[in-house]
């Protein structure tokens, strides 16, 4: 099951299910907002390499059943 992360890994905005900012993510699950994914790190996960996609949502029956993660990523 995909780790909805609470938090962008570089800017540590607050990207919660379906919420106003965008979340991206990379095919290890790294997560980035919006901003940080178009100027920031033009579409390419910084830690992997990999393409940044559009991070999906869950339904309410899902996130009952796999919460999100609440620890955030911390900055290196």
């Amino acid at each position: 099951m995909l780790e909805l992360r609470p938090n962008c890994e570089s800017c540590d905005k607050d990207l919660p299910n379906g919420g106003p900012v965008t979340a991206y993510i990379c095919t290890f699950e790294c997560t980035f907002c919006s901003d940080c994914t178009d100027t920031v790190h033009k579409g390419i996960c910084p830690n992997c390499g990999g393409d940044l996609v559009i991070r999906p949502t869950r339904p309410e029956a899902l996130l009952e059943k796999f919460p999100p993660s609440t620890k955030r990523v911390l900055k290196k």
